[in-house]
């Protein structure tokens, strides 16, 4: 057995008797090659799907619910710059959702943008409550509206949002089936889920529809699937050892690490060492937050490398 997989073993190790903790100093070995470079901003692949964002996307659904977030409450010109600002600085994957309601500010922050660039993934909610209509029309109605919403003929990722039930792959066949049909035709380019229960993300690993997964996951087992990183890793390292795509969120357990710098930072060793782990999203509320995210990815980089 190679060094790779023998450090990846001890670390998967630590994790499990509570101890990871003792080895952030010295963050997973197994990371090393994983990425092409220091640059926060490379483009990454996820999966087998071709679809190419940056390391770094920004997330739209801070404090996020019945179409509504943080970027919507506050000052629109300002979301708009903030998000403007990302794409500047280089990032050029964009995460929304129905829940979140920032589909046209979105769009608007895009406008003029060279389309092909862009990653744009959004989210079907399906389950009761979330956004303020009783009703769930189809997934193919409610993409043609999110393709309105995003003044965009295509989106890159279209997921099923917050899934949580052990048998939510049968449960929503139908839309998954329709979701399938939209990406044959070429109207989205990748289809899954965001999850919100462990027994949720086993169910995705074991149904090949999931192109691409929506995994919260950090050190601390903050706003995770479950409390010990240990039971959550091994689940993702599945998913991506069989060919999927695995995006990152909730890095600091959301936004409750935001203010404890030495946190933030075994967050991003933590999870850019996992080695199973493609492209990250962050919430941003501000530009000096992206500057400094940026920065504290850079630095996590050169420590893994």
């Amino acid at each position: 057995m190679g060094k790779l997989d023998l450090n990846r073993r001890k670390f998967l190790g630590a994790l499990s008797l509570g101890t990871a903790h003792l080895m952030f100093h010295n963050p997973l070995y197994g990371a090393t090659g994983r990425f092409t470079s220091v640059d926060p901003l490379q483009r990454v692949v996820l999966g087998k799907t071709g679809i190419k964002p940056t390391l770094l996307g920004v997330g739209t659904g801070i404090s996020g619910g019945n179409r509504s977030s943080f970027l919507t409450r506050q000052d629109r010109a300002k979301s708009i710059a903030t998000l403007r600002y990302a794409y500047d600085r280089g990032i050029r994957m964009f995460d929304s959702a129905d829940t979140y309601g920032t589909h046209g500010l979105v769009a608007e922050a895009l406008k003029g943008m060279e389309r092909e660039e862009i990653v744009l993934t959004s989210k079907i909610w399906t389950r009761e409550g979330g956004i303020p209509e009783p009703e769930r029309p189809d997934a193919n109605i409610v993409v043609d509206r999110f393709r309105k919403e995003l003044n965009t003929d295509y989106i890159d990722v279209v997921q099923l949002h917050c899934m949580v039930d052990a048998e939510w792959t049968d449960h929503e066949r139908r839309q998954m089936d329709i979701l399938e049909d939209l990406k044959v035709k070429g109207v989205i380019r990748a289809h899954g889920t965001s999850v919100h229960s462990l027994e949720a993300m086993i169910a995705g690993v074991n149904d090949p529809w999931v192109d691409v997964l929506h995994a919260r996951i950090n050190p601390f087992g903050i706003a995770m699937d479950r409390h010990d990183p240990a039971e959550v890793v091994g689940v993702i390292h599945q998913m991506h050892s069989s060919g999927r795509g695995v995006i990152g969120m909730k890095l600091v357990g959301n936004g409750d690490l935001r203010n404890e710098s030495e946190k933030m930072d075994k967050a991003l060793r933590f999870v850019l060492g996992l080695g199973s782990v493609d492209m990250m999203i962050v919430g941003f509320e501000s530009e000096a937050q992206i500057d400094d995210y940026l920065d504290r990815m850079e630095r996590a980089l050169k420590e893994l490398s």
